[in-house]
């Protein structure tokens, strides 16, 4: 149980730095603190913090495989990983991006999304 506990938490972390990597130089643009920044700068800015994520990704999926004693499958893993992503995301885009908003129809797909974690975890036959 301790070893999904931290595989999550660092999945977590990990998907915080992507999304900002993916996400947080539109939101320096609309400040105004990059907008004249080349894109070359702007890739270099994301490939740093993507760097960052991957330094909490790697050890989360090594951590959490059952091949290296972890409690997921690599399905599981995945699926895992794509909600955890997707909840991140949808809390910085609310938070930092105030224009943007939350439908029903995002918070369906969520609950779709959820169910397919659910599924993974339903024993195979």
């Amino acid at each position: 149980m301790k070893s999904a506990l931290i595989t999550v938490l660092l999945l977590v972390i990990s998907n915080v730095f992507m999304t900002f990597a993916w996400y947080g130089h539109l939101k320096l643009q609309q400040g105004g603190h990059i907008k004249s920044w080349p894109l070359i700068a702007v890739i270099l800015l994301s490939w740093g913090l993507a760097f960052i994520e991957y330094c909490f990704m790697i050890p989360a999926n090594k951590m959490g495989f059952r091949d290296n004693g972890g409690p997921f499958s690599l399905f599981q893993l995945k699926i895992i990983q794509e909600v955890i992503s997707l909840t991140v995301f949808t809390v910085i885009a609310v938070w930092m991006f105030q224009g943007e908003k939350l439908h029903w129809n995002h918070v369906a797909a969520f609950v779709c999304l959820m169910a397919a974690v659910g599924f993974t975890f339903l024993p195979a036959k």
